[in-house]
């Protein structure tokens, strides 16, 4: 079951939701028919979780919103971005594990 604290990101609201937003956003870039984006679901609900009012949390499905997929070069997924202050400051690339994540996210400024 995902996480309420997970948000949708589409190329209609990334602009606002994640280069707009005062704190760190991880975006996980994933598609519904990619076996290793929905084993690392899981792993995003908890860090949304964990982080639940210091930063943001959320997935863009990149068959859907191609228009930001393109911009930030994604080849391969899953791939995950943290943004800081509106520009990409860390990106992951394939199955990731959840400490390795978060910690990215602190030194974002997730805190």
């Amino acid at each position: 079951m995902a996480s309420e604290n997970v948000k949708q990101f589409t190329d209609a609201n990334f602009e606002t939701e994640v280069l707009g937003s005062s704190q760190p956003v991880l975006v996980d870039f994933w598609a519904e028919w990619c076996q290793p984006c929905k084993m690392l679901g899981p792993t995003i609900d908890a860090i949304a979780d964990d982080l639940s009012g210091k930063a943001k949390v959320g997935k863009l499905d990149v068959d859907s919103n191609r228009e930001v997929a393109v911009k930030y070069q994604i080849t391969a997924i899953p791939t995950v971005i943290i943004f800081a202050g509106g520009k990409p400051v860390k990106r992951f690339t394939g199955l990731r594990r959840k400490d390795e994540l978060a910690n990215a996210m602190i030194e974002a400024g997730a805190r």
